[in-house]
């Protein structure tokens, strides 16, 4: 099939899927409960659904009454007996993918169920809906008339007890239909290499010669990838390498503090960010509009959400409720009801709801990853804002960074301490941390309240961090490659004391 027709076909197709879309949009609620009860329905006859009585549950507020909150910890036995090859415990059909988890709260690894209604109507449907979104904002997209480098995880699967476990992304690349491979660089065998170096110089290899029209992957990683394309090609800038690339499809972290890099790399003003948010749990919004900063949150994936406001949150008032109850800017953990069998699954996720018509999102942090030692509730989101704005002003780029607490002894006022790898470093550090102080005050009140007058909290301590530190860091922990992150905030100090001791060590 000629490579344009092929474009025309395949965007026709995607578009159609628009309908579907605009139903849950025009009718939220009552798309979310048939959601819920449809999952009841299919699991009522699971070792769950018989323990909780899911045959008699009719509506949510006999669900919230009957099914307890949980987190992975409570779950662990059912997963580990599922894992051994014990089924319809928590779902009923078949489970034998689990998604290992790689997350830096626990230094043991979870194992995510992954079914294959999940594949199919999450995974995979959020994809497509991703492109179908996109092309329904950009009528003249050549999208499909060439490929999209794709950059997953660095882990391959391995075979357990009859159940396999892997990065999600591995999952999905070993599982995927045949017209995302299709449309995709570089190979599955390339992409699925677990040593992340090697894997590097594959995926340069492969894909120099591709006419790539799309980016996917976590931006912090495709940063590492896109730089050592222009070092081996010795061109000035992505387009020098692929003329026809549009569109940089990115999940995982936040993109601010890669945005003006990026924009280095890829000098067109018509170039399009389209940002996801996805896990290993499922996957949840997608940006639905050109240049946004929320993203849609998509009710039809076989996903049921409650939320959970953090000011509440494992508090003795601690109150749960459904989407249709939710009110704007407020900031909320999220629960999840899936069809891979999690109910009612902390994730342990905030994000802040900018509309409610439709529902969009944006994400604020984790619940574990914020600093509240001293009652200043700062959340990855105040961060993130808060250095864009501070390297604006002082000419500066930002690599990676982390940052915990001072604790307080005997006389001496607590403090949070950073440390920060620079791309292009500011040239006065202090005048860097005092700005960096005044963007916090002024984006968290509960912050500004402790600083007043050094009250309880003392300035902020900013380290610069060498070369590759968190590169370093990354690689002495095993978790190099497409999924890992950098923990960026933390109660404790265990990230921030390890990596100070490397700091000293060249």
């Amino acid at each position: 099939m000629p490579i344009p027709l092929f474009n025309s076909i395949a965007s026709w197709l995607l578009k159609k899927r628009y309908h579907q879309i605009e139903l849950f949009l025009k009718y939220p609620e009552e798309v979310q409960q048939e959601v819920l009860l449809q999952l009841i329905e299919i699991a009522e006859d699971t070792e769950i659904g018989r323990s909780y009585g899911y045959n008699s549950i009719t509506n949510y507020e006999t669900f919230k009454e009957r099914v307890p909150l949980v987190s992975y910890e409570d779950i662990e036995p059912i997963i580990e007996r599922t894992r051994r090859g014990e089924q319809n415990i928590f779902w009923p059909t078949s489970v034998k993918l689990f998604a290992k988890s790689s997350g830096t709260t626990n230094a043991k690894s979870k194992f995510i169920p992954v079914s294959l209604e999940a594949l199919e109507d999450c995974h995979y449907k959020s994809g497509k809906d991703l492109l179908c979104l996109y092309l329904n904002n950009n009528e003249n997209s050549q999208l499909f008339t060439g490929k999209s480098l794709r950059l997953g995880g660095s882990k391959e699967l391995y075979e357990d007890n009859g159940s396999f476990f892997g990065d999600l992304s591995a999952i999905l690349i070993d599982n995927m239909p045949l017209w995302a491979e299709f449309s995709s660089t570089p190979s599955s065998k390339v992409s699925l290499m677990s040593e992340w170096e090697s894997k590097l110089k594959a995926i340069i290899k492969e894909s120099v010669t591709e006419n790539v029209t799309s980016l996917a992957g976590v931006p912090s990683w495709m940063l590492v990838l896109l730089n050592s394309m222009l070092e081996e090609t010795g061109k000035d800038n992505l387009f020098q390498v692929w003329e026809n690339l549009e569109v940089y499809f990115h999940g995982g972290v936040s993109f601010s503090p890669y945005k003006e890099q990026y924009k280095v790399l890829l000098p067109r003003k018509q170039f399009k960010y389209y940002e996801i948010y996805n896990a290993s749990e499922g996957f949840f919004a997608i940006q639905d509009r050109n240049n946004a900063d929320d993203l849609l949150l998509m009710l039809d994936y076989g996903i049921f959400y409650e939320f959970i406001p953090m000011d509440t949150y494992n508090t003795s008032e601690q109150v749960e409720i459904p989407l249709w109850d939710v009110k704007v800017g407020v900031n909320y953990a999220i629960v999840i009801t899936t069809n891979s069998g999690l109910w009612r699954y902390k994730i342990g996720d905030t994000i802040r709801f900018t509309s409610k018509n439709p529902y969009r999102i944006r994400v604020t942090g984790r619940t574990k990853h914020h600093i509240n030692v001293f009652g200043e509730e700062l959340i990855i989101e105040n961060a993130e804002e808060a250095l864009k704005s501070v390297c604006k002003k002082a000419g500066a780029e930002i690599k990676d960074y982390t940052a915990g607490p001072i604790f307080m002894k005997g006389r001496e006022k607590g403090s949070h301490e950073w440390i920060i790898e620079f791309r292009k470093a500011p040239q006065d550090l202090d005048y860097f941390t005092e700005f960096l102080d005044n963007a916090l005050k002024s984006l968290n009140s509960d912050y500004e309240a402790k600083r007043y007058n050094n009250t309880t909290l003392s300035m902020p301590k900013v380290h610069v961090a060498r070369e590759d530190l968190f590169y370093d860091w990354l690689k002495i922990n095993d978790k190099l490659g497409g999924q890992h992150k950098i923990p960026r905030l933390s109660n404790k100090r265990d990230y921030i004391d390890e990596l100070l001791q490397m700091n000293t060590k060249l």
